[in-house]
């Protein structure tokens, strides 16, 4: 668990860096290089990654019957996707997991793939994970995605987390479901025992976000609309990147048909611009059980559009998003970094073959 505190912009950047990382890069700040510029090879046999250590459970972790597979009561339920340009955020992210977890071993990863090959590169970086590819099919939304601010946006695989409740088995009932543009620094099982009472998912909030940039004046001047939307409550923002959710709910109530209907009316009466996010903002904004803000200080890409850098909020910090267009991993390799890109370093294993 970390803590920094915001005593002024510049100053809360070199003190979240000396936290977190005993290095600095010696590149000057940036603004970022758009990932769809910069791509990693189409076949997995092209790159590798190095193989990380094994991580092994805190004597006081609850023993794991290795026979009773991704169905046993005591594991932690992680989903993240994977394709071949954030392929190497996503390895980070679960790198990130594994290290400041007590109990690395109860970690079941569910992986959300829309292309072939990828787990043999997830064996053969971490020999001893426990996980499962599951096929997302990209046909299933195609026809129910529209053009977005950003063309990385429109990926089918974006939407794969509206279908978690019917990729995974009935008996996973919750799972934490994380971006691949992020890194946990804290122990992923406090946010596994999130409470969420009677709501379907939890997630940190932010009221004070201006909410209504996320949907067209087309979506506000329309009674028909705005008055189905939110089921009468107070919305506010949060990001989707980081969700617990109660699948057991999620199938009872019906969320993706749900989600599925504004999807349709957005191709019709185009009440949004931001890709897979108003759906769920539609759907749950002001029915979330709310999460600390340390769970995700998102945004450190920065905007859609330049991806500049991004200062930390204020307060502690137990997981780090590089939400928005700049990804660290793009502007370290481009030699024109943001300070805060040095603290996913670390946990960076990508490496090319020679």
């Amino acid at each position: 668990m970390l803590r920094i505190m915001r005593f002024s912009g510049l100053f809360s950047v070199l003190l979240a860096i000396i936290v977190l990382s005993p290095s600095l890069q010696s590149f000057p700040p940036a603004e970022a290089i758009r990932s769809s510029h910069l791509r990693f090879p189409t076949s997995p046999h092209r790159f590798s990654f190095r193989k990380a250590p094994p991580f092994r459970n805190a004597a006081d972790c609850a023993a794991i019957d290795i026979d009773s597979g991704v169905c046993n009561p005591s594991l932690v339920h992680v989903a993240i996707t994977l394709d071949f340009e954030y392929l190497r955020g996503s390895i980070a992210a679960v790198n990130s997991i594994l290290q400041h977890s007590s109990c690395p071993e109860s970690v079941f990863f569910h992986f959300l793939v829309s292309e072939p090959d990828l787990e043999s590169v997830v064996r053969s970086t971490f020999p001893e994970l426990k996980f499962k590819v599951y096929y997302f099919d990209p046909e299933i939304v195609r026809t129910l995605i529209s053009t977005s601010v950003r063309q990385a946006l429109e990926q089918p695989l974006n939407y794969a987390r509206n279908y978690l409740a019917d990729l995974l088995e009935p008996c996973v009932r919750r799972v934490i479901y994380l971006d691949s543009d992020l890194i946990v620094v804290d122990d992923i099982a406090k946010l596994w025992r999130t409470r969420l009472g009677s709501k379907t998912i939890g997630a940190p909030e932010y009221c004070h976000a201006n909410f209504t940039k996320y949907f067209t004046p087309a979506f506000w001047s329309s009674e028909r609309f705005s008055a189905a939307a939110f089921g009468g409550r107070s919305p506010c923002y949060f990001n989707t990147g980081v969700m617990v959710m109660d699948l057991e709910r999620w199938r009872r109530v019906g969320y993706t048909e749900a989600i599925e209907k504004w999807m349709e009316v957005q191709k019709s009466d185009r009440i949004y611009e931001l890709g897979s996010l108003p759906p769920f903002l539609l759907v749950f904004a002001g029915d979330v059980a709310p999460i600390e803000h340390r769970w995700n200080q998102h945004g450190l890409g920065g905007d859609n559009v330049k991806g500049s850098c991004r200062d930390l909020h204020p307060g502690p910090v137990s997981l780090l998003h590089w939400s928005g267009s700049g990804k660290p991993w793009f502007r370290l390799d481009s030699r024109r970094p943001c300070p805060l890109d040095s603290l996913w370093a670390p946990y960076d294993l990508y490496g090319h073959l020679r």
